[in-house]
């Protein structure tokens, strides 16, 4: 079958030191083979079809790049973009880094596959929006595309390149999905200063990444770069359209299921949600505060009474962001915006999340410890250890209820909890509706209990065995 030879010629691409930028010379040049019906095109047309033909790209086009710059390049498919990728990338070389080439990850985990570190791989995770805790055990072929995107972003953190380059940018998602990833990308590059330049058929992305260099690419020959220095992105345009609200328990039982640890909230006293025009996408809790807590003596330089807590402090015991909205900064809104709605004058947060992506913090809210497990949880996790259990394995029921099906006697199991201190943990570990257990009570009731509820004590166990950040916020520290 005869074809159109195709021939492309780079006439010249160099960097003129005098104008500073480089310089880009691309044409192709096209034979149309000789049949029955090209002939008759000849004929009908008066055209010279064995002549060679030639298509300018790029004329004399001038890129003036420098480091960190955002390069949004836009034009209609087939108009010459990712000739002019691919001939950057050639200038750029070893300093580059493709998305749309980077290798897709095996059959193991994502949060196996960036990072040198469990902390480092946590926080560039987070910092991409896949900052959830299931979603670090997900496989790559079980991410969403959108989810795909965020990923190949981690991988451009983690590759350590100067240079991020990405064809038919976001060119698959939804257009809502398209703004919160690019948004995204371009706080990324900008915060590691980076420079990204992504080509696109989508014009919607301008507000979005905020390019320093805008691109332009026409039919033919035709080309426009507008420069716009010290640009940046002051939010996503997804967030113009937000409403912060009170909300109910159903709206928070909605959203449950996007969190770890599940529904279930203990004295929960305040719900808030965020929608955007119409559909719920986020929600926060407000609990009563424990009775103890790692870091509060820090925060407030003494221990409250009881009668105290109940007056001035409240805890944020969730915060859930659907997965979509993630990684344009809604979570901070959503604690900035409620916590002067509580009419405390101390307001709380202990979470694991917190240590990897710093979202109360942007809040106004102030670190104040990384609260390590209490030593006597940390003692009876050794002992369940070499009674066979894997602490890492304790969060699931199913791994807990088999080892202790399994052991010859379930009283080494009774030996391990009964160490455990306070009497507030206890009460945790036994679901008794008391607000202290006392070791002797704890005692009588475990040998009462079959290996299902067993196995549910020892997952609260797993949980009191968590290295959490404390964070506080005072409205004392805030203007009326």
């Amino acid at each position: 079958m005869d074809v159109t030879t195709v021939r492309a010629q780079r006439r010249a691409r160099r960097y003129d030191k005098e104008r500073g930028c480089y310089v880009y010379d691309v044409a192709f040049k096209t034979v149309a083979p000789l049949t029955e019906r090209t002939v008759q095109v000849a004929e009908a047309f008066g055209l010279g079809i064995d002549e060679e033909q030639t298509h300018i790209l790029y004329d004399d086009f001038e890129l003036h790049l420098a480091d960190g710059d955002i390069v949004y390049i836009t034009g209609d498919s087939g108009s010459g973009k990712s000739v002019l990728l691919d001939a950057i990338r050639r200038d750029l070389g070893d300093e580059a880094a493709c998305m749309n080439q980077l290798t897709e990850p095996g059959d193991e985990p994502i949060i196996d596959t960036v990072g040198n570190t469990f902390k480092k791989a946590l926080g560039i995770l987070s910092r991409v929006g896949l900052n959830d805790a299931y979603l670090f055990l997900r496989r790559y072929h079980e991410l969403s595309e959108g989810q795909r995107y965020r990923y190949r972003l981690a991988q451009l953190l983690d590759s350590g390149k100067k240079h991020w380059l990405c064809d038919e940018f976001l060119s698959t998602l939804d257009r809502t999905t398209a703004k919160v990833v690019a948004y995204n990308i371009q706080k990324q590059a900008r915060r590691t200063g980076a420079t990204l330049i992504a080509a696109t058929t989508h014009n919607d992305l301008s507000r979005d990444l905020a390019p320093s260099i805008h691109v332009v690419k026409g039919w033919g020959k035709e080309i426009k770069a507008k420069y716009t220095r010290d640009a940046a992105a002051p939010r996503c345009t997804v967030t113009d359209d937000v409403v912060v609200e009170e909300a109910s328990k159903e709206d928070y039982q909605r959203l449950s299921y996007l969190h770890y640890r599940g529904g279930r909230v203990t004295a929960p006293l305040k719900y808030y949600r965020m929608t955007r025009l119409g559909e719920l996408i986020a929600v926060i809790v407000y609990s009563s505060p424990g009775v103890r807590a790692g870091g509060r003596k820090d925060a407030v330089g003494y221990t409250p009474t009881l009668t105290e807590l109940n007056k001035d402090w409240i805890l944020i015991s969730r915060v859930i962001v659907h997965p979509k909205y993630r990684g344009i900064g809604l979570g901070s809104r959503l604690i900035a915006e409620t916590l002067p709605l509580q009419g405390r004058s101390h307001v709380e947060l202990i979470a694991v999340m917190a240590q990897y992506n710093p979202f109360a913090e942007r809040a106004g809210m102030t670190l104040k410890k990384i609260k390590e497990p209490h030593p006597t949880v940390t003692g009876a996790m050794e002992h369940l250890r070499r009674l066979g259990f894997k602490p890492a394995l304790m969060g699931s029921l199913r791994h807990n209820k088999t080892t202790l099906d399994s052991l010859p006697r379930r009283e080494l199991v009774h030996d391990a909890l009964l160490v455990i201190a306070p009497g507030l943990y206890l009460r945790r570990l036994t679901r008794l509706n008391k607000m202290y257990v006392t070791r002797r009570e704890l005692q009588d009731w475990l040998p009462e209990q079959d290996n299902t509820s067993l196995a549910r004590a020892l997952k609260t166990l797993s949980v009191l065995a968590q290295t959490k950040a404390y964070l506080h916020w005072s409205s004392q520290r805030c203007p009326k």
